[in-house]
């Protein structure tokens, strides 16, 4: 028996709960048949909190559609990484934190890469237990190590990875929950072992997403559970910036980050006080 996730982890069993839900929709913008296995019992009732609170009976929608945002994030990520696996100069994926994400099993991936999942020692054998003899698609490797401990990357570069190459690096579900400290620190370490022309991509919500009153009801959800949002920006581009990448910031429902799924107006840059959230794609200069 694996050891019991913290309040943070369990946001996995979150994400693999709505790619179950989605992946059960007629319309479904992609099909993982191991996110209900990796929900288990604890993600459909994460999930229904998080319903809850977004659809209100008796009351119209106030808060983003979380099954809406996830299905376009998951897809717009799965197209990230295809494609950077279509050059031929990609040899390396590097998915930190790996969480229940399953591309590695329900995607096809050249012969060349590389696939590290990096997340928590308790993540990756929970996750170990719950796929069972699935097999990857790829050459895949699995690095324990917490982001956040003093020498990740030689954990990494022991599991194979190249920092004289260039790698792709995924940040899904992450930068929500670490300080604007940590943020940085993870950013300038990716950096210093990425080497120039390396992809990066990441989601990440805007400050004002933190304090908007119409958004209490989310951030209690995930305050209740132990793992409250704590850093958000409105400037995305200058953050990743600041560490050498050049990037660009899409909101969900913006062209290529759509795909006649997101419900709700898209907000111009320019317009203050509102929630957003940001799906962050580039390159290391």
């Amino acid at each position: 028996m694996t050891a019991p996730l913290d309040a943070v982890e369990r946001t996995a069993l979150l994400t693999a709960a709505l790619r179950a839900a989605e992946s059960r929709n007629p319309d479904r913008l992609y099909d993982d048949p191991y996110a209900a296995a990796l929900a288990g019992d604890i993600g459909p009732e994460l999930l229904a909190e998080v319903r809850a609170a977004t659809f209100p009976p008796g009351r119209p929608r106030s808060l983003p559609s979380t099954p809406d945002y996830n299905a376009i994030r998951t897809r717009f990520f799965d197209d990230f990484l295809q494609d950077a696996a279509a050059d031929p100069q990609t040899t390396q994926i590097v998915l930190a934190p790996a969480g229940m994400d399953s591309r590695a099993y329900r995607l096809d991936w050249p012969r060349r890469v590389r696939w590290f999942e990096v997340d928590r020692p308790a993540v990756l054998a929970y996750k170990q237990e719950r796929l069972g003899t699935a097999t990857p698609r790829t050459d895949h490797r699995k690095v324990a190590v917490d982001l956040t401990s003093p020498d990740w990357e030689a954990d990494l570069e022991a599991a194979g990875y190249d920092r004289a190459v260039p790698s792709t690096w995924l940040l899904e579900g992450l930068l929500y929950y670490i300080p604007e400290p940590d943020t940085h620190r993870i950013l300038e370490r990716i950096a210093a072992i990425s080497a120039p022309g390396s992809r990066i991509a990441a989601d990440i919500v805007n400050a004002a997403a933190l304090t908007l009153p119409h958004m209490r009801g989310l951030l209690d959800v995930f305050e209740g559970w132990g793992c409250p949002w704590l850093f958000g920006t409105d400037e995305p581009e200058a953050l990743f910036d600041r560490h050498g990448f050049t990037v660009r910031a899409a909101q969900p429902g913006e062209e290529g980050a759509d795909y006649g799924r997101w419900p709700d107006p898209v907000p111009p840059r320019s317009a203050r006080d509102v929630r957003r959230v940001f799906f962050v794609h580039g390159r290391r200069r």
